[in-house]
This record gives structure tokens, C-alpha cells and sequence, in this order.
């Protein structure tokens, strides 16, 4: 080696050679320690310190004795011994001699903002506030605390579970292939025990007002509720005074049921498949009145007769055939508008089929529910109360007045709004 090439390769500098020294590397351990908690730092306490490493502190420090064996070190001091010997800071130093200085304190900043982020984003989803009962859900997702930690993998999951819950209910899918459709091809995602489906059922479970499933068998009851593995023939919709034209299956049976002055039976397999079907046309649109209850579409039938204007029954919580069909007239231009009972659940499948059919309320604002309650003021119970997107004043007043209405009570009410419907289809040349 030359003269030359033996310079270039020098040993540190006296100031870096002290630096570097063994007996020190504690003290930069716990200096590296405290700089990366992204607290302010003033002051350093080491220790023990055996003797060499005392005597290697005084030097560095310039001390004229040895320091105690649990010394407390000011930064400033430090700073200034290092600068001189090196010209570097002390963050320099130690992150050259120990690594990368972190900010432990941001960290958790970061994380504490991403965990209030994540929660805001569920609390704020269109799925849920279109459904606010959902809101217990979110709420207990959040009590449960992130997914192994990790708000990303949380996040993850939770969006595969809203994208779940907004294709229900189901097409009378199999499980497998209604994953598989709705999660990207994933067909195993919802399999038993996922935490994906513990996630989706839990969900269900607070939509429905049930306890969460226990058993395979209520979980398999719950997926067949929200429209998944359900039968094509078992699932039913009842409607009447349906006129569409086209020669479809669909179209023939809902006009041979009108034309008798009967509701029609219709089946999962009868909406999957409607073929040829078209509304009407006027120059507004159809309007179709759907109800929960069917004693409601009984008496509009036993009124009206072949006269009676358009009328759905979801009959309860609306199956896979009744949200079907409910979108099958959207999509030809019908305007839906919904009435439910004024109880806690009634309330929840109103939002429900408002959320997954564009309808529009129909009598369901605060202001009808006390002109209702007024007449009816000895009630049952309303139950849990949940909101109503449409209406905020709504959950307010029933929990005010803490009676339940069914539709029943308010029939003659909704029976005069169709009759003036019919007047209407009459005069529009419909009926």
C-alpha cells in the first residue's frame, strides 16, 4: 500500500475515536433512547456505570473527577463536549453510532389519528347512515378495537363488510358465489368463522334486532334471512293493481292478477327473470305505493278491486324477491313510495327499503306519526328506536310519546291516498 492510499484509509479522528469508544456506548444507547421518544429532552441519567465507563465519561465531558456511577448528564452539556470533538450534534452522532432517531411520541400521534379517522370514516358511511341502526354496529367495531393492530387490515375489512351488507339482501345466491361476485372473486371469504362473515353477521344481527348467531345452524338462518342461499320459490312478494305491459311471465301474471281484483303471488324466480316488462308511460311518473303490512294491500283490494292502483307489500322485512321487483319498477320509471308501522322496527325496515330502493316515505314524518298517536294513545311499547335519515324529528317523538302506531290504526288514511291515486290513474287514462 502506498503512502497515498494509506491516508485515504486513516484511522478516526482523535474527536471520533473518543466518540466511538466502547465504555460510551451506553450513554448513546440511552441518549438514542430519549431523543426518540419525540419528548423534549434536557436532561440524561445513565447507569450504573462501572468505572471504565465513568472514567470515559469524564473524558468526554472534560470532568476533573469521576462522575457518580448514576449520573445525570445535561443535553446541553453534551451537546457542546460532541460538537467540539466532532463538530456534529448529538443527534448526529447517535444516529450514526445506533440508528435512525424515531419520534415515538409522532408515532402514536399517527396512530391515534389514523384509529380517530378510521372510526369517523365508519360512523360517517353512506351505508350506515342511511341505516342508523348500523351505528350500534360501528359503534361495537370500534369497542372491539382494530384488527390485529393494524388500522389498515381493519379499514380493509370493514369496507368488504359495508360492500357486503349494500349488495343485500342476496339473489338466492349459494354463500360461495355470492362472495365471489361481491368480494372480487374471493369465494371463501364469507365462509363460516371468517372474521369477515363474524363481521357481517354481527351486522345483520343488529339490523334485524336479533341476538348475534351462536350456532351454524342461526348462522345459516341469518344468511338465508338477508337473501343469501334463498330458495327461488319459498321467497315471495305479494302485489297488486300491477298493469305492466309485455308478454314476460312477469308482466302476464301481475296484469291477470289486477284484472281479477287479486294480489299476486309472485316468486324470487318470477322477478330474476321478468322479461319483457314495461310501465305505463304518462307524463309523470307511475307512482307505486308499497306497505309493509299485507292487511294493507287486503283492504285496498277489497276497496278497489280490479281499480286498485299500484300497491307492493314487503311483508315485513323485505325478502330478496320484494327488493327485486322494487327495483325492477324503479328501473322502469316508477316512483316508489313507502309506509311502514311507527315502531322501532318499523322504522328500521323503512330505512332499510328507502337505503336499497330509492323509495320515498310515504306518512312517515314525525308530524303523521302525532297526528296518528293522538287517536291511538294507549299503544304498545314502540321498542328500540333507532333514526330515520328522512325525518330526525321522527325517533324524537316516538321516544316522547313511547307508542307504538301500526299501519292498521291509520288504514283509512292510507286507503284515501290511493283513492285519490286512482282518481287520478282514471283521469290519466291508466285504469
Amino acid at each position: 500500500m502506498t503512502t497515498a492510499d494509506a491516508t485515504t484509509v486513516t484511522e478516526p479522528a482523535s474527536g471520533e475515536a473518543t466518540l466511538r469508544r466502547p465504555e460510551l456506548f451506553p450513554l448513546w444507547q440511552t441518549v438514542h433512547g430519549r431523543l426518540s421518544s419525540g419528548r423534549p429532552v434536557t436532561r440524561v441519567r445513565l447507569g450504573p456505570l462501572n468505572e471504565s465507563q465513568r472514567e470515559a465519561l469524564a473524558d468526554l465531558l472534560g470532568l476533573d473527577r469521576l462522575p457518580d456511577p448514576r449520573p445525570s448528564i445535561a443535553l446541553a452539556r453534551l451537546e457542546e463536549a460532541v460538537t467540539e470533538l466532532s463538530g456534529r450534534t448529538v443527534r448526529e452522532v447517535v444516529a450514526a453510532l445506533v440508528g435512525p432517531v424515531g419520534d415515538r411520541a409522532g408515532e402514536r400521534r399517527r396512530q391515534d389519528d389514523a384509529r380517530a379517522g378510521l372510526w369517523t370514516w365508519l360512523a360517517g358511511h353512506d351505508t350506515v347512515r342511511a341505516q342508523p341502526v348500523l351505528a350500534d354496529w360501528a359503534a361495537s367495531c370500534r369497542a372491539a378495537g382494530l384488527v390485529g393492530g393494524s388500522t389498515e387490515r381493519t379499514r380493509t375489512l370493514l369496507a368488504d363488510a359495508l360492500n357486503v351488507l349494500a349488495e343485500l339482501p342476496g339473489q338466492a345466491e349459494p354463500l360461495p358465489v355470492f362472495a365471489a361476485r361481491v368480494l372480487n372473486g374471493h369465494a371463501h371469504a364469507l365462509d363460516d368463522g371468517t372474521p369477515l362473515s363474524t363481521l357481517v353477521l354481527r351486522a345483520l344481527a343488529t339490523l334485524y334486532d336479533t341476538a348475534p348467531p351462536q350456532s351454524a345452524e342461526e348462522r345459516r338462518a341469518l344468511w338465508t334471512r338477508a337473501g343469501v342461499a334463498d330458495d327461488e320459490l319459498s321467497a315471495t312478494v305479494v302485489a297488486g293493481g300491477l298493469r305492466p305491459a309485455g308478454d314476460g311471465l312477469l308482466a302476464r301474471v301481475a296484469r291477470l292478477c289486477t284484472e281479477a281484483g287479486q294480489a299476486a303471488s309472485l316468486t324470487l324466480a318470477h322477478v330474476r327473470n321478468p322479461g319483457e316488462l314495461t310501465l305505463p308511460a304518462a307524463p309523470a311518473p307511475p307512482v307505486v305505493h308499497v306497505v309493509e303490512n299485507p292487511s294493507i294491500l287486503a283492504l285496498a283490494l277489497r276497496r278497489f278491486g280490479p281499480d286498485c292502483p299500484p300497491l307492493v307489500c314487503t311483508s315485513g322485512w323485505p325478502n330478496s324477491a320484494a327488493i327485486q321487483l322494487l327495483r325492477i319498477l324503479v328501473d322502469r320509471g316508477a316512483d316508489l313510495r313507502y309506509h311502514g308501522d311507527f315502531d322501532g322496527e318499523g322504522i328500521r325496515i323503512a330505512a332499510y327499503v328507502l337505503d336499497k330502493t330509492g323509495a320515498h316515505p310515504w306518512r312517515m314524518t314525525a308530524a303523521d306519526y302525532r297526528a296518528a298517536v293522538v287517536c291511538n294513545a294507549h299503544g304498545p311499547q314502540p321498542g328500540r328506536i333507532t333514526g330515520a335519515p328522512w325525518d330526525p324529528e321522527l325517533a324524537e317523538a316516538m321516544a316522547e310519546h313511547s307508542t307504538a302506531v301500526v299501519q292498521e290504526l291509520v288504514a283509512d288514511v292510507l286507503l284515501e291516498d290511493l283513492a285519490a291515486m286512482a282518481q287520478q290513474e282514471r283521469l290519466s287514462g291508466r285504469l
